[in-house]
Parts: structure tokens; C-alpha cells; sequence
């Protein structure tokens, strides 16, 4: 089976992450700030904007499905997704409601990207759920999202989220309601993204890891009988432009080991797009021949370099991808 894909390359922005604070100087996130941000990725001709989920991290992090939400007041335009959303942290059926709102005020420009995380057993923990049982809770969870999207009657006999017959209204905006993205890179998870999702997003892979997981996925579905109109593929990549390879990894290995609270300088060398505008170019070319279609731009180092960077990669890098991607996009000097 050949998974069917996309033909466009698009390019998300993920949600910029700030570097830890001083105990005495919290961070306060302000209405200024993600306006900015929404409106710079708008008028840079970005595709989407997408956000990472954590009831408790190394560093501050809102809310995703709220940040959508205001994200979607401030563009019309922009695609917005989530990259990923810890489901088995939550009940499906209160997830189901908010997300099918978010869908609504978006006016259906919403992927769903799901996963089960657990580098952070904690957050597990406080939520009283066993890190044991989160794929589990995962691949129960889904297809009950599908169903309570539809407005139709639900009941559920799970081994998890039983409960008797309900009716979500109104039903998502999107019919069946938005993708599902499943996120992971064990063999259960690849299973998992191949009998019950819309697509799959990684990070922290190579471009022969992500080719050979497609080629798992598509396998698993063709396994489980599945007959696929459309499938999709994206990628979390960081990335980070600078004069050089090694002033890039330096400053990528610094914020990416204070967001992740360890040593992250091999894996940023191993997985990150780094160096020149040309070199980051050129590893997206390599995604992009192994199946990805939707690149998820991770801008890191130094906060305060935010703004730069996201004008540098859609005017320097895009440029050069335009051959694959089918087009340049159109920058706004407003």
C-alpha cells in the first residue's frame, strides 16, 4: 500500500517557546505578544501556527486549545494545530466539546494532532492517570472523538471511558471533525497512527527514520483494511539560522537543553536543521523526499532572536524550496 499524500509542502510555525525566568520575574504572557506573533506569521505568508501541550514542563507553556483559540481571533487565515495534545491526560468526552468549539471558531482550519508523551511522568501523576496505561487510553479515546464529533448519539462500553448515551451539539465544523495526527515513533504508536488516525507527525526523527516510518505505517494499514483518500505527514523541526553549523548548534543545544532539562547537544546535531539558509533548506528537501508535506518550523535559541528568525526563514529559506513546495508565498510589507 502507498499512503496517499499531499502534494504541497507547507510550512507550519510552532508556538515560540521562552527560556526560563528568574523566580523573582515571571514570565506574563500579554495580548501584545501573541498578536505580534499570530500577525508576523500571517503577513509572512506562513501556512499555520501550531502549539505543544504540558500540564507541567521544564519551562512555562500555556494552554494549547485556548492559545488556538485567541490565535484564531487574530488571522482569518492561518491553518492551526496542535503538535501534540497529551490526550490520555484528559477525558475524551469534555476534549471532544472543547476541541469541536475550537473547530467552530476557526471556522474549520483545525488539525488535531494527539499523542501520548511521557517524558514528564509527573504531570501523569498529578493528573491521576497510570503512565503505564497512556497508549491504551489513547487508542480508546479517538475513535470516540470521531463519533462524538459526528452529533450523533454516543454510547461508550470501554474499558477506560464507559458512560451512557450523549449527544454532542453542535457536532465539530469540520464533517467528522478535524484530522487526527497521531504523534510517536514506537512501533505501537506507528500502529496505532496507521489504524486509527488521518496522519502522522513526528519529531526528534531523521529523514530515513521518518521514510522507513511510513513505510511501517503504510504496511499497518494496508493490514487493517483501511482504504485511505488522503493521509497526512508532518514534522516538528528544529531549526535555527546563524552564520554557521556551529554557532547554530551552539545556540540550538543551549535553549533546547534548558526547555527539555538536559544535555540536548547530540540530539540537536543528530535532528536539527542548522546553519545557513541554504543548509536549512537543503534538510527540509530531505523531509520532504521522505513523505513529509507539512514542515512544523521550531525557531530556536535565544527568545529574543524570535522575530528575526521567523522573518529570515520565510524570506531566505521558503525562496528555496519553492521548486518542491509549488510556490513562493507572498510576503505583506504591512
Amino acid at each position: 500500500m502507498t499512503l496517499p499524500l499531499d502534494t504541497k509542502l507547507e510550512f507550519g510555525l510552532m508556538t515560540v517557546h521562552r527560556r526560563t525566568e528568574p523566580a523573582d520575574q515571571p514570565w506574563l504572557p500579554s495580548q501584545d505578544d501573541a498578536r505580534a506573533f499570530v500577525g508576523q506569521a500571517d503577513r509572512l505568508g506562513y501556512d499555520s501556527l501550531w502549539v505543544g501541550d504540558h500540564i507541567a514542563f521544564s519551562i512555562s507553556i500555556l494552554d494549547p486549545l485556548l492559545q488556538l483559540a485567541q490565535a484564531a481571533a487574530y488571522s482569518p487565515r492561518l491553518g492551526l494545530g496542535t503538535a501534540v495534545y497529551l490526550l490520555p491526560l484528559r477525558h475524551p468526552t469534555p476534549v471532544a466539546k472543547m476541541v469541536a468549539t475550537l473547530d467552530h471558531l476557526c471556522e474549520g482550519r483545525l488539525t488535531f494532532g494527539v499523542g501520548v508523551g511521557g517524558e514528564f511522568p509527573v504531570e501523569y501523576a498529578a493528573c491521576g492517570v497510570p503512565v503505564a496505561e497512556r497508549g491504551a487510553r489513547l487508542s480508546e479515546a479517538i475513535p470516540l472523538l470521531k463519533r462524538l464529533w459526528t452529533g450523533e448519539p454516543v454510547t461508550s462500553e470501554g474499558r477506560f471511558y464507559p458512560f451512557p448515551e450523549v449527544r454532542l451539539s453542535p457536532p465539530a465544523r469540520q464533517p467528522g471533525g478535524p484530522p487526527i495526527w497521531c504523534g510517536g515513533r514506537s512501533e505501537a504508536a506507528l500502529g496505532r497512527a496507521a489504524r486509527l488516525a488521518d496522519g502522522w507527525v513526528s519529531y526528534v526523527v531523521t529523514p530515513d527514520m521518518y521514510r522507513d516510518a511510513l513505510d511501517t505505517i503504510a504496511g499497518a494499514a494496508e493490514a487493517a483494511g483501511r482504504k485511505l483518500e488522503r493521509y497526512g505527514t508532518g514534522h516538528l523541526l528544529f531549526a535555527r539560522i546563524d552564520r554557521s553549523y556551529e554557532q547554530a548548534l551552539d545556540s540550538a543545544a543551549e535553549s533546547l537543553s534548558v526547555r527539555y532539562a538536559m544535555d540536548f547537544r547530540k540530539p540537536a546535531a543528530k535532528y536539527a536543521a542548522l546553519g545557513s539558509p541554504a543548509d536549512v533548506a537543503a534538510r527540509i528537501a530531505e523531509f520532504h523526499a521522505a513523505g513529509v508535506r507539512q514542515i512544523i518550523v521550531d525557531l530556536v535559541g535565544p527568545y529574543e532572536d524570535r522575530d528575526i528568525q521567523i522573518e529570515r526563514f520565510a524570506t531566505e529559506v521558503r525562496p528555496l524550496l519553492a521548486d518542491i513546495a509549488g510556490s513562493t508565498p507572498t510576503v505583506s510589507t504591512n
